[in-house]
Order: C-alpha cells, then sequence, then structure tokens
C-alpha cells in the first residue's frame, strides 16, 4: 500500500473520500457507515471542560493511556514439548522485545503457568512441567485460571492458544492430541503449529517441504481434532542461510491468529505483531477517517477561525492511537509528536490555527470561520502526515547517533507530508 495514498482498510480500495471534498463524510471500515466521532474533552491536568485545550505533553500523554486502554491485551497461550521452538516462533511474529517468553510470573501463587507482560501482548506459557507427563496438571491449572480471568475485564483473559510440534520429531503422540482436546473443552480458540519446517525455493519461488513433514501433517488433519480448518499451520520461523532453508509461515500463523481470536481482540493482536505492516495501516488510516469525520462534525456549525483549537482533542487522540498502533512507546511517541507539531504550537498552546495557516487560502475563508469539510480536510492531512512518522519510528528510522529520536528529522517529514497531502486534496484551492 503506498503510503501517499491510502487505502480503505474496510474494502481494499480508495480511501474513503475527504470531509472537504463535498462529497460523504469517511466511512467507518468496519460497519461501512459514517465513522463514530468520538467524544471530544479537553486533555491535560486540571483543565476544566469547556477551556481551549493544550497541545502538551501532559496532553498527549494522556490520550495515549486513553487509547492504550482501549486497544487493551492480546493474550495468547503457547504450549508443547520443550525445545519445540516456541520462544523462537513467538519471537518471529511479535518481536525481539519477547525475547524472554515464559519467564515472568506465575498467575497465581504456586502456579506452574506463568505470565510474561510486554505491550500490547500477553505470552501464557508453562514452567516445570511437560505434555503428556503432567497433562493433567496443566489443563486443570490452566482451568482455574480461564475460570477466574473471565470473571476480569476482557484484556486479562487468555483469547487464544497455540499447540506446538517439532516437524523434525516426525510424530504426534496421543497424548498430544488428547490434551488439544482439553484445551478446546475449556473453549480456548487453538490453532495447531507444526515448527521448524524445513523449506527451499526453486528459481520460480516456489516454496518446497519435506514429504515426511508433509505426511505428518496429514496425519494430524485425520485425527479430526478441534484446531484451526481442522489441521496445522506449518512453519519455520528462523531461515539458515547455512543450508538454505527459509523462513516461511509466520503470515498463515497470524492469519489463522486473526481468524480465531476474538474479535475485541483484533486491535491489540494488530498492534502486537510485528509482520504485518498492511495490517497496522489499515488500522490507522481507519482511526484517521474516523476522526476526519469527528472534525467534519464538529464544524457543523462553522468555527470562527481563532477558535480552532476545538480540533485539538479530536487529533491527540487520533495520533495517540496511531502510535499505540504501530506500537511506540509513550515516552518516544510524546517527544515526536511534539516536535511533529512544533510548527503548530505558540507558547505551549495549541494552534490548530496554525495547522490551517500553513494550507494556502485558508486565512481568506469567508467570514473568518472553518466549515466542515475544511476541520474534517485539515485533520485528514495530519492524521496521514502523523501516520507516515510513525512508519518510520516503528522501522527504527529518524535516530541520531546516539540513539535519540531525532526530532528536526520527524518534523521536516511532518510536514513535508502535510503539506503534500494538502495538495493533493486541493484543500488551499477549495478554501479561496
Amino acid at each position: 500500500m503506498s503510503h501517499s495514498d491510502p487505502a480503505d482498510p474496510g474494502t481494499g480500495g480508495p480511501a474513503p473520500a475527504d470531509p472537504g471534498t463535498g462529497g460523504p463524510a469517511p466511512a467507518d471500515p468496519g460497519t461501512g457507515g459514517p465513522a463514530p466521532a468520538p467524544a471530544i474533552t479537553p486533555y491535560g491536568p486540571g483543565q476544566p471542560a469547556g477551556s481551549v485545550p493544550e497541545w502538551s505533553q501532559a496532553a498527549f500523554e494522556q490520550a495515549f493511556s486513553d487509547a492504550e486502554l482501549a486497544i487493551g491485551r492480546f493474550n495468547l497461550a503457547v504450549f508443547g514439548k520443550t525445545g519445540v521452538g516456541k520462544s523462537t516462533l513467538v519471537n518471529a511474529i511479535f518481536g525481539e522485545a519477547v525475547a524472554a517468553t515464559g519467564i515472568g510470573r506465575p498467575v497465581t501463587m504456586g502456579s506452574h503457568l506463568y505470565v510474561h507482560r510486554t505491550g500490547k501482548l500477553g505470552i501464557y506459557d508453562t514452567q516445570g512441567l511437560e505434555v503428556g507427563r503432567d497433562t493433567e496438571r496443566i489443563v486443570g491449572e490452566l482451568q482455574r485460571f480461564i475460570e477466574h480471568t473471565r470473571t476480569l475485564p476482557f484484556s486479562e483473559q487468555v483469547h487464544l492458544a497455540w499447540y506446538c510440534v517439532r516437524a523434525t520429531d516426525r510424530r504426534f503422540e496421543d497424548t498430544e492430541a488428547a490434551f488439544v482436546r482439553q484445551l478446546a473443552t475449556l473453549e480456548l480458540p487453538v490453532v495447531l503449529v507444526l515448527t521448524q519446517v524445513p523449506g527451499r525455493r526453486d528459481a520460480g519461488g516456489q516454496l518446497y517441504l519435506a514429504p515426511d513433514v508433509l505426511e505428518l501433517a496429514r496425519q494430524i488433519e485425520a485425527q479430526g481434532l478441534p484446531v484451526h480448518e481442522g489441521r496445522p499451520v506449518l512453519v519455520n520461523a528462523l531461515a539458515d542461510p547455512f543450508t538454505g532453508v527459509e523462513q516461511h509461515g509466520l503470515l498463515d500463523l497470524l492469519d489463522a491468529s486473526f481468524r480465531l481470536a476474538p474479535q475485541e481482540a483484533a486491535e491489540a493482536l494488530v498492534a502486537a505483531q510485528k509482520i504485518d505492516p498492511a495490517r497496522k495501516a489499515a488500522a490507522a488510516e481507519k482511526a484517521v477517517n474516523s476522526a476526519a469525520a469527528a472534525a467534519t462534525a464538529a464544524g457543523f456549525t462553522p468555527i470562527p477561525f481563532a477558535d480552532a483549537a476545538i480540533l485539538v482533542p479530536i487529533q491527540i487522540g487520533m495520533m495517540a492511537r496511531i502510535a499505540n498502533i504501530y506500537d511506540i512507546p509513550m515516552e518516544r511517541a510524546t517527544v515526536a509528536s511534539l516536535a511533529a507539531t512544533t510548527v503548530t504550537t505558540q507558547g505551549g498552546r495549541a494552534a490548530a490555527t496554525g495547522l490551517l495557516k500553513m494550507v494556502p487560502g485558508i486565512g481568506t475563508l469567508a467570514g473568518g470561520v472553518i466549515t466542515g469539510g475544511v476541520a474534517g480536510s485539515i485533520t485528514f492531512a495530519v492524521g496521514h502526515a502523523w501516520h507516515r512518522v510513525c512508519i518510520g519510528m516503528a522501522e527504527g528510522k529518524y535516530q541520531t547517533v546516539s540513539g535519540t529520536l531525532d526530532s528536526q528529522m520527524v518534523q521536516r517529514v511532518f510536514n513535508d507530508e502535510l503539506a503534500a497531502t494538502v495538495r493533493r486534496r486541493g484543500l488551499g484551492k477549495r478554501s479561496r
């Protein structure tokens, strides 16, 4: 997907019409109807309702925390015998920050079920117990834990299980099949994963897998287990350049996880995973479209030019949501947001007017007011520019030699993208 012309995440086609074009307001990609307008509330400690909001560190941090809470956490239980490559698999999809998979804290005192939480992801694993030898004990602890968490908020519940089998072992034991069936009795969706599956591509890019692994997969499928599509997902998480073995199957596993996980956990899974940028981009564009619709609604009654800061809570909330989708740490996202919007600030005050003044012709608006179309368009442009910044930060760009954030580069990327989006949308021409 081109960063310069985002697709509508709901349809895969062009993004909904810009609110400033006179066409329909941006659509909610999830429903096809108008995007819901988030509540407009001022951010900042001690800031009374109705006051002009500020674009400040405290304001962004509050919005970031609100977005983080709304997105929640995706909780994954990972089971399998020792040595099947569970940690390697989790790291390949969710990033090296989860390298300590299984090294966390017991979910309850004396439990062998451990949880490791980082950002938008919770990983549940067992320590000191082995499937087959300790199956009943594992299932018993897991059942008690699941029953308890179902009384807690959704972000504290286990949403999905992977059961991992090492393909090179060339066997799937009856005790493992029994364990998978017992997981299903707990109403826990299960993806069965064959790990460390050797595979090589020919000159044409066709992937070839070892025949004995394919036979093992057929044997597992014949057992009619209650797993995703009744068959295992074949994966190799690490390429081996010396033997020519390819990395493969990770996106298949992620797709299976999205299809089985509860819909309420989908955005947290989007934020936690690191291998599918298209899903992150779609979620970010959904946030931009929703905010643009909210700004359009806010300007239904034309806003005096001097009162344009009423749009700031919408824009801060949008930027915080996108930063969460890209799993940017709060501190780094806050610094970047302040750097990106430096051109719009004046003595710490939120200056939506500053953004508007960047648009040719806005200063000549009839009567000195901002219409809903203009408010929506400028919010769309801000969101698109910030999205570009977040993509770069997620890719490790905009860093100084010492590893700190290069604020000047962030500001330059944001301003250039903002201006380019405004030109593409022809906002300045419509404003005259």
